[in-house]
């Protein structure tokens, strides 16, 4: 796959399945542009990428209107990854509202409103690709996550509409579906299970693991494969779809 003429923006993307999805797309010739809060980590990426680095908290709308004018300087945006997200969980009683708002904001206020503003010029020029990270909790429900879950089913919801909607266009929007993966945000999830239960972290870990049919998480590098191949002249026909990587622990 040639992607030599292509630019893309991926936010989260200092680490783990955003920096993977860089890495590959770079790998396939296309100029990169990370996005995310921790600027050392951005800018290793953009060095190995030779790429751009933008420090940008999508939970802040002002940061996200600024991403905007500064994508607007560097040109045209022909694949745009909106990968950045939170994952807080909590039992119902402990999901006050200032939770709920900032998952909403950052997991689907921040996807959609950055697909508003670099989609009509991708229409414009008849080829674009919005990829959204979602998660197979935006499939199933999970305990402890309402706002987590109804965020990803959000997101996948605002992929089938957009898809609709862009249908005749030649953009595609279709949405990865992830489990757990291999980052930190698994391993901060193993550290609560074992705070909570007193297990160990290897038995927290584990007690992720089991819950795939194949018995182990995910790597980043997984998620960047179907990343990549979305961005494909030929899969123009993959349209409004959710992606599920998962080792078959959602099948639906």
């Amino acid at each position: 796959m040639d992607l030599a003429k292509r630019r893309a923006v991926i936010t989260g993307g200092g680490r783990g399945i955003g920096k993977a999805i860089a890495l590959a797309l770079a790998r396939a010739g296309a100029q990169v542009v990370v996005t995310g809060r921790g600027l050392e980590e951005l800018t290793a990426v953009a060095k190995i990428t030779s790429g751009h680095a933008i420090r940008a908290d999508l939970g802040q709308r002002a940061d996200g209107d600024r991403l905007v004018g500064e994508l607007a300087a560097l040109g045209h945006v022909d694949i745009l990854v909106n990968n950045a997200g939170i994952a807080d969980s909590a039992p119902l009683e402990d999901t006050d509202d200032a939770m709920w708002d900032r998952i909403m904001e950052l997991n689907v206020t921040a996807p959609f409103r950055l697909t508003r503003a670099l989609v009509p010029a991708m229409v414009r020029a008849g080829f674009g690709r919005v990829i959204n990270i979602a998660s197979n909790a935006g499939l199933t429900g999970y305990g402890y996550t309402a706002a987590y879950c109804a965020s990803k089913h959000a997101l996948v919801g605002l992929t089938r509409a957009l898809a609709v909607d862009l249908g005749r266009t030649g953009v595609t929007v279709n949405a990865l579906c992830p489990g757990w993966v291999e980052t930190q945000m698994a391993a901060e999830a193993s550290a609560r299970i074992a705070a909570k239960t007193g297990r160990s972290d290897k038995d927290a870990t584990a007690a992720l693991v089991a819950m795939s049919p194949q018995r182990r998480l995910i790597t980043p590098e997984e998620v960047a494969h179907a990343a990549l191949s979305l961005c494909a002249d030929l899969a123009r026909g993959i349209h409004g779809q959710t992606v599920v990587i998962d080792g078959g622990q959602v099948m639906k």
